[in-house]
């Protein structure tokens, strides 16, 4: 008899225990200031990063776009990873620099469409341009998967599993990002989607259903209502009032490092393993590695107190978790699923 999917879930942690999951959107130098001239230094600093995670038993996924794809740095690194087990290379697409280059605003690098927002003949030609790439410059295959700009739907979905995708990360539970402008309109709203995995609904991809594609959301939990949440919905989405509240009193804590927010990702961990959920899934950006390359490390010190942070981050996942990439974990799931 077939479990319930939340049985299942529990099934995989008994059999191995829970996963902690390294997801990076290795991307270009500080895209969040839109750059018309994307530099890629980033890939310099990876190496640090990597040692990091190997000297805890991590074992991380590099979500690879375009200008990273062409970077010999990062290819040589790439190429180096894979060869030894030590990270996966997965797909992160950015569509307004992703060939084929198909304009759909006055300023697309400023604007940074997401990908649904174009014709879906073009969204599959840069899916596919984006495979291709990435399997003959890295030589393995390439099924794992996350959106830029969490801009996902169930069109997407569909043409990621035909191009032969097995597994995917865009989706953000307890998030809305309609509030978030592209080339036409807001992002996506995850705020009803499973916190576990599940195999999504092409119409709709914050439900369950039987596509083949896994979806294995990040990992984002719901903080204690705080007594700024009456304030918190008088501001419109994504307005700068709203961002303030949102340092000052997270609505949700992500396993993701901002410089303040140690406590919390610990205390995340800890709840992830109380529940008996199996996996819990950090995410960062490649570019946050860097000094200057994001909004939140500027600094060389930065960069030193971000490391600290990691190595206590990670050093606690080591006590509970173990090291998987994103299609290790969905080959290990889809093995539970059968066996349930």
């Amino acid at each position: 008899m077939k479990l319930p999917r939340a049985a299942a879930d529990r099934l995989t942690m008994k059999l191995k225990g829970p996963a902690f999951l390294i997801t990076i959107d290795t991307e270009g130098d500080d895209l969040w200031s839109r750059p018309h001239n994307i530099t890629t230094r980033n890939s310099e600093w990876l190496p640090r990063f990597q040692n990091t995670c190997e000297a805890y038993g991590l074992v991380p996924t590099y979500l690879v776009n375009y200008e990273m794809a062409c970077c010999p740095v990062f290819q040589q690194f790439g190429r180096e990873v894979v060869r030894r087990g030590t990270a996966e290379i997965g797909m992160h697409l950015h569509a307004w620099n992703s060939p084929p280059l198909v304009p759909l605003t006055a300023d697309d690098f400023g604007c940074a469409p997401y990908l649904i927002e174009y014709p879906l003949e073009v969204m599959r030609e840069k899916l596919e341009f984006m495979t291709r790439l990435l399997r003959s410059t890295f030589e393995a295959e390439i099924t794992s998967h996350r959106a830029g700009r969490w801009g996902f739907n169930g069109d997407y979905a569909r043409a990621l599993l035909e191009c032969g995708y097995r597994v995917d990360c865009s989706v953000a539970p307890n998030v809305s990002w309609s509030g978030h402008p592209g080339g036409t309109g807001g992002g996506p709203d995850f705020r009803d989607a499973p916190r576990e995995p599940y195999f999504l609904d092409f119409n709709n991809v914050c439900s369950r259903g039987n596509s083949g594609l896994l979806e294995v959301p990040v990992t984002v939990v719901p903080e204690a209502p705080s007594r700024f949440d009456w304030l918190r919905r008088m501001c419109p989405a994504g307005s700068l009032a709203g961002r303030a509240l949102n340092r000052l009193a997270p609505r949700v804590t992500w396993v993701q490092p901002n410089g303040r927010n140690l406590a919390r990702m610990l205390r995340l961990l800890d709840g992830v393993v109380e529940r008996g959920e199996s996996y819990a899934e950090f995410t960062l950006h490649s570019s946050e590695l860097m000094p200057g390359g994001s909004p939140a490390f500027r600094t060389a010190g930065s960069i030193d107190a971000l490391n600290r942070d990691l190595n206590a981050l990670f050093a606690a996942a080591a006590r509970n978790f173990r090291g998987a990439t994103l299609s290790a974990f969905a080959s290990e799931f889809r093995i539970a699923e059968v066996a349930a």
